[in-house]
């Protein structure tokens, strides 16, 4: 009864929009049904506008951009600019890269996403001119805006690694999960034959922000509980590299990490950051306080540095000054995502400079309060939506069991069910959502659904 529910529940969520307590309520208890309410998209009243918006980039938060306000306005001219046709479900490729998934389940079309009255730009913007109230496309193309509404991701910047070549990843023990849906597959040709044979596997995170911290940490355990179903957990050593002197930025997390790897058997090394790489001579160099470390390894997952994307490095967006300016990221307002120094613009997703949240969970509680901001100007007003910074990491600690962290810009944790899901519990009701929910949801997201 519960398993026919359940799968009537997913067949059902890739059309409505599901609320997040009430999945996690259907796990804990067992129940037949659920209770869904309708998104803030749906239910707002429309405002007339002839205004002209602007999105930059068609990923997740674009099209969930996209999406709220073809819902909110009745008039307005809104166009998104991206020059990728496929849409990839990134929260995804960790599961491909686990052997969990095939690289299809992570693929779709931009086109199927972008709500109706929309215009698809298909280039990418090479050029932010935020004093001229414009973009300039690859083409030289000048699209002209009223508000500006930036989604373009972010850039894995492979090129940072001397040595690191991607198109070896899946050959001689390279992985990569982050690259693409193929190369992900790769990584788990690469990591499987590394769990059938045993040996050194070498984990680690880039100096840099990025999208996802905890998907080093998940890859990790999963590695682990290959080798272990193997039988061959004695013939390997795991290592695992943290980029500063924690393995997670929330301390209560960091510590239950801790245990669990020392548990486990998984060396840490603290204040690792990638510098270089040898693929022939399987070869890792480690930048440290105290100078270069070499680790040979015969697996390795390498995640790149991540920044801003060019366009947005050399625009005025950027944050000027402070942590978040040598990497591009821009400057926005974290509660309000308005841009700072230009008043109509606005940033979400990945690319936006603030303290959490390049996560898809995040893009899901963003996204409307951007809107929100963005009509009441286009009203006269003012709006009190406020992004607290929430964020979450289904952290997957074994094949079958995950953790569901979610937290907040101050650490808090903030569970979505609290008494029934404990966050820093090891349970199978957090591993059906990474791996059964979360994408039904992340498509009404798309939608403007959820």
């Amino acid at each position: 009864m519960y398993k026919d529910a359940l799968a009537k529940m997913l067949d059902d969520s890739a059309k409505t929009a599901l609320d997040r307590r009430s999945f996690l309520m259907l796990g804990a208890a067992g129940a037949g049904s659920l209770l869904l309410r309708p998104g803030s998209a749906q239910a707002a009243a429309k405002t007339k506008s002839a205004a002209r918006i602007v999105i930059a980039g068609a990923g997740a938060a674009g099209l969930a951009a996209a999406s709220y306000l073809a819902a909110r306005l009745d008039g307005a001219k809104i166009t998104l600019i991206d020059a990728r046709k496929e849409h990839f479900y990134q929260p995804g490729f960790t599961l491909v890269a686990a052997g969990i998934k095939q690289s299809s389940y992570v693929v779709s079309t931009t086109r199927e996403y972008i709500p109706g009255g929309v215009e698809l730009i298909e280039e990418r913007v090479a050029e932010f001119d935020p004093e001229g109230n414009k973009v300039v496309t690859e083409s030289g193309t000048a699209v002209p805006y009223d508000f500006l509404v930036v989604a373009t991701g972010l850039k894995l910047d492979y090129d940072a690694i001397p040595g690191m070549d991607t198109e070896q990843i899946g050959n001689n023990g390279l992985g990569s999960i982050y690259h693409s849906p193929a190369k992900a597959e790769a990584t788990w040709r690469a990591m499987s034959d590394f769990a059938d044979k045993g040996g050194v596997g070498v984990f680690l995170r880039p100096g840099t922000e990025m999208k996802c911290a905890g998907a080093p940490l998940k890859y990790t355990f999963i590695t682990d509980d290959h080798l272990r179903r193997r039988g061959n957990r004695g013939k390997a050593e795991i290592i695992y590299n943290a980029n500063n002197k924690a393995l997670f930025s929330v301390p209560i997390v960091h510590e239950k990490v801790r245990m669990l790897f020392e548990d486990r058997g998984v060396k840490v090394n603290y204040e690792r950051v990638l510098e270089s790489i040898d693929l022939g001579k399987k070869l890792a160099v480690f930048k440290t306080p105290i100078g270069p470390v070499e680790l040979q390894y015969d697996f390795i997952n390498v995640i790149p540095p991540m920044r801003a994307p060019d366009s947005v490095r050399n625009s005025p967006l950027r944050w000027q000054e402070g942590g978040w300016a040598n990497d591009g990221w821009i400057e926005v307002d974290k509660h309000s995502l308005r841009h700072k120094r230009f008043d109509n613009v606005f940033a979400v997703g990945d690319v936006a400079g603030v303290p959490k949240g390049k996560t898809a969970a995040s893009v899901k509680w963003q996204v409307p309060v951007a809107v929100d901001h963005l009509i009441a100007s286009i009203e006269g007003k003012e709006s009190k939506a406020h992004y607290g910074g929430y964020t979450s990491c289904p952290l997957i600690t074994r094949l079958g069991q995950a953790m569901l962290i979610e937290f907040d810009y101050k650490d808090n944790l903030t569970p979505s069910f609290p008494g029934v899901i404990a966050p820093l519990e090891e349970l199978w009701i957090s591993w059906v959502m990474k791996t059964m929910a979360l994408k039904p949801t992340y498509i009404s997201m798309l939608r403007g659904r959820a």
